[in-house]
């Protein structure tokens, strides 16, 4: 049974990458799209194509994850694969921006492929288990948002970029039909509890969770847009290529650390771990705003990796002790949703920051914010010792 659950786990994970290859892979190109297939000179438009698909992702997860609830975590998984696969081929055949622009609507209203992953993994394992399984899926979605961008831009040498999706169509097609291999599981009676040891009080609500994986993934992402060219002014002696080695450190670090940290850590102290985590990768963003030498960029985006990793795994041990296998959909569509939101608010407010400030005011705002949540996490981390001391 327990290499049933391990098979079964590892193959969620690889189907999730393949698919995600595509969605994570094609954005960053979006403006040679406009140009070379759609022939369009609006490459500002880029900007607005690539919030889309999360957009209406954040819109669409919740009503999903209900929908998973009521009529199966299997059947909307595969209806989640289905759903990008079709995007895919229509934005492979889209004659113009608009209907390029629907398809990665609909990319956004019909995938949520994480989600739904995510919701499946929770009627099969519990506990520690699915906090291993939460990273793992974490994982995977990093590997393809550092391998995608690379591997298919080997192949935006062909005359219209565009027609890739109509071939990475496949790619969802190849794991929905992986995934209707697998079983339908139903999660033990005990696991009609929050997916913790018994007796166990929960390390926070489903409010607080929210909240903090909002704040997390907020300041994080806000730096995102800008950071290419904030190295780039302040060291001007940076290429592009070293640009962009920085900028995927972070995301590398975790694919290096988060397997081995996930034995060790997400089990006990989660309050505590959590705000180290935050306070941190505050750190890391107030250094690389204040010194932005390339050693001093490098040490701190190492910082800002191992953080980003302790957050993660802290994050999905919370979310596995609210979890149920009643609530599985819904609670991962509203994490998937939370998470959808601030990457679209970071996006408008950085754009905002950087016109009235300057390149490093997402960096500050994104460490104020991480700040104010480490020190109310380290606040009731402290309040709990003293209750259980008193």
């Amino acid at each position: 049974m327990k290499n049933e659950r391990r098979r079964i786990v590892v193959t969620i994970m690889v189907c999730h990458f393949i698919a995600a290859f595509a969605a994570l892979g094609m954005p960053p190109f979006f403006a040679l799209i406009l140009n070379t297939s759609l022939h369009s000179e609006a490459t500002y438009l880029a900007g607005w194509l690539y919030v889309m698909p999360t957009f209406f992702t954040a819109i669409s997860s919740p009503w999903w994850g209900k929908l998973a609830d009521k009529y199966g975590k299997k059947p909307l998984l595969l209806r989640a694969q289905l759903g990008l696969a079709g995007s895919f081929l229509l934005a492979g055949f889209a004659p113009n921006i608009w209907v390029f622009f629907i398809a990665l609507s609909l990319q956004g209203l019909l995938g949520g492929t994480f989600a739904a992953s995510n919701a499946y993994l929770a009627t099969v394992v519990s506990g520690t288990d699915l906090t291993r399984s939460l990273t793992l899926m974490q994982w995977s979605a990093r590997a393809a948002l550092v391998i995608a961008p690379a591997g298919l831009g080997l192949l935006m040498t062909v005359e219209s970029p565009l027609e890739l999706y109509r071939y990475l169509a496949l790619l969802p097609l190849i794991a929905a039909l992986f995934i209707g291999w697998l079983p339908v599981y139903q999660a033990p009676t005990a696991t009609k509890a929050p997916m913790q040891a018994t007796g166990k009080p929960r390390e926070a609500t489903s409010q607080q969770v929210y909240a903090l994986q909002f704040a997390f993934i907020f300041a994080t992402v806000i730096t995102f847009p800008y950071f290419i060219p904030f190295i780039q002014a302040d060291s001007g002696s940076v290429s592009p290529a070293i640009a962009g080695l920085l900028f995927g450190l972070p995301h590398l670090i975790y694919l290096l650390c988060a397997v081995p940290l996930s034995r060790y850590l997400g089990q006990r102290g989660l309050v505590f771990m959590l705000s180290i985590s935050y306070l941190l990768l505050a750190a890391s963003l107030f250094g690389q705003a204040l010194f932005p030498s390339l050693p001093a960029v490098i040490t701190w985006r190492i910082v800002m990796g191992f953080s980003m990793t302790i957050g993660f795994i802290g994050l999905h041990a919370l979310i596995a002790g609210i979890v149920t296998s009643g609530n599985a959909g819904r609670t991962f569509g509203w994490f998937e949703s939370n998470s959808k939101w601030g990457a679209v608010i970071a996006g408008l407010i950085a754009g905002t920051a950087v016109q009235m400030f300057d390149l490093r005011a997402p960096f500050f705002i994104g460490a104020l914010t991480l700040s104010v949540a480490g020190l109310y996490l380290a606040g009731l981390a402290a309040y709990r010792l003293h209750l259980s001391n008193s």
